[in-house]
């Protein structure tokens, strides 16, 4: 498969790992076992990597790092950038519900392949595709793993002020695939607003955002 950089023995592994439970029948199963299988090799390269590259962290600091590398969202987004979703293959029902685009959808199928790489080609392989594919995110993995919601809410607390609230600006897109903005607010005023395809994302990006801009105007 040429997207993944990487060809298979066995296409029928490939074809598993892309196939969705709204489409699977007794003789042609869905990915669901595969993503199981995939999420604790993902979980096995990517400690290794966050081990190794950086040798002081202690452990407080690979957890959220690991976390961040692993979590559903992520491996959406190496989905997405791919293009993984055009070769999914989906019910009928799925199909007219945007399942090519759906987050959860996309990170199962991208923890299926992997999954479908190391029973083709062993662990080294699968590593190498991981690595790969993952590369720059665990780079800046560092600052991917802040929390910002919760940094946020520290930042607050430790000035004596309540948690800062969120709200839907606006709401836009259809209803299999929409886009929220969001904006984060201190009880001082002070507020940044997001934009993302999933509220939490874009609640994370708007605390993100006034979380900067409260640092740097306190610096």
């Amino acid at each position: 498969m040429t997207r993944l950089g990487y060809d298979f023995k066995s296409v029928e592994l490939l074809v598993r790992a892309l196939t969705h439970a709204s489409i699977s029948t007794p003789t042609r199963p869905d990915n669901q076992r595969l993503e199981f299988l995939g999420d604790r090799v993902l979980g096995l390269v990517m400690s290794e990597a966050l081990f190794f590259a950086d040798t002081a962290a202690a452990e407080g600091l690979l957890a959220p790092r690991f976390n961040a590398l692993v979590r559903k969202e992520t491996c959406a987004d190496v989905a997405r950038q791919i293009d993984l979703g055009a070769v999914l293959k989906l019910g009928r029902s799925e199909m007219m519900t945007g399942g090519r685009r759906k987050e959860a959808l996309l990170g199962d199928a991208m923890e299926a392949v992997i999954a479908a790489v190391y029973l083709d080609g062993g662990f080294e392989a699968a590593r190498d595709l991981v690595l790969r594919l993952w590369d720059k995110r665990i780079d800046g993995v560092a600052e991917d793993a802040r929390d910002a919601k919760t940094s946020l809410q520290e930042w607050a607390q430790a000035r004596g002020l309540p948690p800062p609230k969120y709200s839907i600006i606006e709401r836009t897109g259809p209803d299999h695939a929409p886009v929220f903005t969001i904006e984060a607010q201190l009880v001082t005023g002070e507020s940044e607003r997001a934009t993302a395809g999933a509220k939490r994302q874009a609640e994370q990006a708007a605390a993100k955002a006034l979380l900067t801009r409260l640092e740097t105007t306190n610096d």
